[in-house]
């Protein structure tokens, strides 16, 4: 996901492959399930750190649902997959199939600095030619992608920071790192250091959304709209509980944890958020097009995010539950 505190896979492994001028998704084998009422609604989120506010008390607030915790690759396969009815998944994600809907105004999105998505870059940005990317968010690199290119014209050559691997274990003009570790500040110099959350916001005047929660084709949430809004409402009611037992193992402070939580998140998804979600659609568009014409013939993958993966193009504008 967009922004990820704590440890992970990377979310890369998606496939795509080309389908007529455009791309679609290679989807795990998928089976139908049993008529909705007659089971229990699968609802997937992540371990991590900011998404602790969305699901607090959700197993009380909606107790025919289960709630899975997984890696965010799987929560995506999950949900194309149909063994997953609602997940909480990338922004990215969420923009390359047109037909996932949103289910609940709960989201993680920021409204300035995010302090758990940074650029650490050894030289001036517009001097950067290497660029070693977190593998940890498909989002938070076509972000960085994104500003590069819009603000200075830069495509620079993409390499990977494994999960585990510290700032000074590549050699590359600049490194985006994301969660914890990006919290904590690591050994310099660096010329320029930015917060993604920050740039982006003061760049184009409009929030930034990292994930949100999402069906699956042909499920119908009902009542779990209301029940997954009552949940971020009551986990944000409860910073200091959720700080109390989430701080430590990071190594935060609990008053760090809650103010990371109450001041650098924002957890509604409103009108300006859906504007700055098009307006990251537009532009992450705008990128795979850019790739695309520059792509051989035959290469199905015009990479949008690095190495593994592509996105195909973005036929949808985000909309919100009724």
């Amino acid at each position: 996901m967009g922004l990820l505190v704590g440890r992970g896979e990377c979310g890369l492994g998606i496939r795509f492959v080309r389908e007529g001028n455009g791309f679609r998704r290679k989807r795990p084998l998928k089976y139908e399930p049993s008529m909705q009422n007659d089971v229990k609604q699968r609802i997937g989120a992540v371990r991590y750190l900011n998404t602790k506010p969305l699901i607090f008390g959700l197993a009380d607030l909606a107790p025919n649902a289960e709630l899975v915790l997984d890696l965010p690759s799987r929560l995506a396969d999950g949900l194309a997959g149909g063994t997953l009815d609602i997940a909480l998944i990338p922004s990215i994600e969420y923009l390359q199939d047109p037909a996932y809907t949103i289910v609940s105004d709960a989201c993680i999105a920021c409204r300035g600095p995010v302090l758990s998505v940074k650029l650490f870059s050894r030289v001036p940005v517009e001097r950067i030619r290497t660029l070693a990317l977190d593998e940890g968010s498909r989002t938070s690199v076509a972000l960085i992608r994104i500003l590069l290119k819009e603000r200075y014209g830069l495509e620079p050559e993409l390499r990977p920071l494994a999960i585990g691997a510290g700032v000074s274990d590549v050699e590359s003009d600049a490194v985006l790192v994301i969660g914890d570790r990006a919290m904590h500040s690591p050994g310099g110099p660096f010329a320029e250091v930015w917060d993604l959350g920050d740039e982006w916001c003061r760049w184009t005047g409009l929030p930034f959304v990292f994930a949100m929660w999402v069906a699956r084709p042909g499920f119908e949430a009902g009542e779990l709209e209301t029940s997954l809004s009552a949940a971020r409402d009551l986990g944000l009611a409860n910073l200091e509980v959720i700080a109390a037992s989430e701080a430590a193992p990071l190594g935060l402070s609990r008053p760090q944890c809650v103010s990371y939580l109450r001041d650098n998140l924002y957890f509604y998804l409103g009108d300006r958020e859906r504007r700055g979600l098009e307006r990251f659609r537009d532009l992450a568009q705008k990128l795979l097009e850019a790739k695309s014409s520059a792509a051989a013939p035959n290469d199905a993958e015009p990479h949008l995010v690095p190495t593994k993966t592509g996105v195909r193009p973005f036929h949808r504008k985000p909309t919100l539950p009724a």
